[in-house]
């Protein structure tokens, strides 16, 4: 009776432990070949904000509320340089001061 208990506990925990590793395997596929990815935010309150998200060969620099999204502008990759992403982070808020 011990040895089944013991014996569907370690199947439980193959189960979990095959469930966790399915997952993070899954996670680093999807950043490594991911058509989209968040390149900077920069938050203006609670909840609101201006992101910049690479989409393909474009980055989308978009305003964000609890209610709405905004596309504010768009840059194709050879307009910006992203060597860092501080530049980029210089760059936005220039923009951003400009917007306001």
């Amino acid at each position: 009776m011990t040895q089944t208990y013991i014996q569907m506990a370690a199947a439980l925990a193959f189960v979990i432990l095959l469930i966790f590793v399915t997952g993070f395997l899954l996670k680093k596929r999807q950043n490594k070949f991911g058509l989209m990815s968040l390149v900077s935010y920069h938050p203006f309150g609670h909840k609101k904000g201006v992101a910049a998200l690479k989409i393909g060969s474009e980055i989308l620099i978009l305003g964000v509320t609890p209610n709405d999204m905004r596309l504010l502008k768009v840059f194709k990759d050879s307009e910006l340089e992203l060597k860092e992403k501080e530049l980029f982070q210089n760059k936005l808020e220039r923009f951003v001061k400009i917007r306001q």
